[in-house]
């Protein structure tokens, strides 16, 4: 499964003169492309910045989720991890059909280069912890996470049924296992819904090992069960990592069981794309997932 082909063509060009129609004292800044994603295209602008710019109508209202609820994430997760707050943002104009946002530059590699250990694990608990509290009323919905398993089925096993999984008839026999899990109950909390390790980053620290950086792409944030962001503890961590991580998040073993099969759902979904590190990362997830 490839990237989807972009809906806007979005370069350095556009972005200036976004810049120069709506915030001019950015437009003298150096830019340059440093990522084009599944959903946007992020520009660096300077040491400090980044443009967000999505470059297909689907990631239009996902940006704008993040425009309108990053400042309460923010407050929520605190010291724990800094994350992608607008510091401004943008409207269509010139022809570009979509809001964007500019960001703060944050430091860090992505988690997903390698697993990550207790340090990480530490703090992704402290993330979780203060995120996963009652959602408002008016959180944005999604349908495709942190909702019932049993309503993935049909993707997750589709995916499965391929040769690009690996694994799969011991990721089956756990996806079915978690799939009949007993569902989230208490009131739907806040979920950043792909906290998978590219949307992770980490830095080193002077005691050798790695610290969480930032939390980025809230773009599936939503309301519903916290199943899903705990899938991270295969995704991202290593065996030390994800032993740590469990010891400091307070969920029951329905919920962990629901997370194991969201990390099936995830790691397969990062199994069929034809991108490698996210393939690297699907492949020892599963393992994790299986043998941990």
């Amino acid at each position: 499964m490839g990237t989807p082909a972009a809906e806007f063509h979005v370069d350095v060009e556009l972005v200036v003169a976004l810049l120069r129609d709506q915030h001019p004292d950015l437009a003298e800044l150096p830019l340059r492309v440093v990522a084009s994603g599944w959903d946007n295209v992020v520009v660096r602008a300077g040491d400090a910045l980044a443009v967000r710019l999505p470059r297909r109508a689907a990631a239009a209202t996902l940006v704008e989720h993040e425009q309108r609820w990053l400042p309460t994430i923010a407050a929520l997760v605190g010291d724990a991890a800094p994350v992608p707050e607008p510091v401004r943002t943008g409207r269509p104009a010139l022809g570009y059909p979509w809001a964007w946002s500019i960001v703060p530059w944050l430091p860090g590699r992505p988690a997903g280069e390698q697993a990550q250990g207790v340090r990480v694990a530490r703090d992704l608990a402290a993330v979780v912890t203060r995120l996963h509290v009652p959602a408002p009323a008016d959180a944005p919905a999604n349908p495709v996470r942190a909702v019932p398993l049993a309503t993935r089925s049909e993707a997750v096993t589709t995916r499965l049924a391929t040769d690009d999984v690996p694994r799969a008839v011991e990721l089956a026999t756990l996806w079915r296992t978690a799939a009949g899990a007993p569902t989230h109950v208490g009131p739907p909390v806040w979920v950043h819904g792909d906290l998978h390790p590219f949307n992770l980053l980490v830095e080193p620290t002077p005691l050798g090992d790695r610290r969480l950086s930032a939390v980025v792409d809230f773009g599936d944030l939503t309301a519903g069960d916290p199943a899903v962001d705990l899938a991270t503890r295969w995704l991202t961590l290593d065996d030390a990592g994800g032993r740590t991580f469990a010891s400091l998040v307070d969920a029951d073993p329905a919920t962990w069981t629901r997370a194991r099969g969201w990390a099936v759902s995830i790691a397969s979904a990062l199994a069929v794309t034809d991108d490698d590190a996210f393939r690297t990362v699907a492949a020892r997830a599963i393992d994790a997932v299986l043998d941990g």
